[in-house]
């Protein structure tokens, strides 16, 4: 329920700034935003949630260190690792598959998998302070950038069919 604060600002955003924003530039420019927004908003919900309610005490608890030795829980089988590993490469396929779409010009494998680290390394650093019950990982760091590399190659794959869709879309 701590979630709700969260999810009203993000839902104000959208509908009294991006949404006009994004509705002016076309039917495709806001289908595409909007299912971007739509998705980094389950990511905030399911790695940060909640931010708000938890700001006043973002000071109140001891940060915890990120873990620097990638796979560690795998290559030692602590807790659900291959769970953890498949959910981090989840997670980030559809950034990976929605970037190129959002940026249009000049996206390829290289920023895709930057832009991936850098959300991924946000995340990974936001989380212990915003939360102490929380902690990073480099493992998450490796998988979260492989699950964008994925969702690149996925757009690759499908790129002529939503250019056609979004083609239509825009058309319509």
């Amino acid at each position: 329920m701590k979630e709700i604060a969260d999810f009203i600002v993000l839902i104000i955003l959208y509908v009294f700034i991006l949404y006009k924003k994004w509705k002016a530039k076309g039917k495709d420019v806001l289908l595409v935003n909007t299912a971007m927004y739509i998705y980094l908003s389950f990511v905030l919900y399911f790695t940060l949630m909640p931010i708000l309610t938890a700001l006043p005490y973002i000071f109140n608890h001891p940060y915890t260190s990120m873990n620097v030795v990638p796979f560690i829980d795998v290559l030692s089988s602590r807790g659900d690792f291959i769970r953890q590993v498949v959910l981090n490469v989840v997670m980030t396929i559809p950034f990976g598959f929605l970037l190129p779409l959002v940026k249009k010009a000049n996206v390829n494998m290289l920023k895709v998998v930057l832009y991936t680290f850098l959300l991924s390394l946000s995340i990974e650093l936001l989380q212990p302070l915003i939360n102490g019950f929380r902690s990073s990982d480099i493992t998450d760091l490796i998988t979260n950038v492989i699950g964008g590399f994925i969702g690149y190659l996925i757009y690759l794959i499908f790129k002529p069919l939503t250019t056609k869709i979004l083609n239509y879309i825009k058309n319509s």
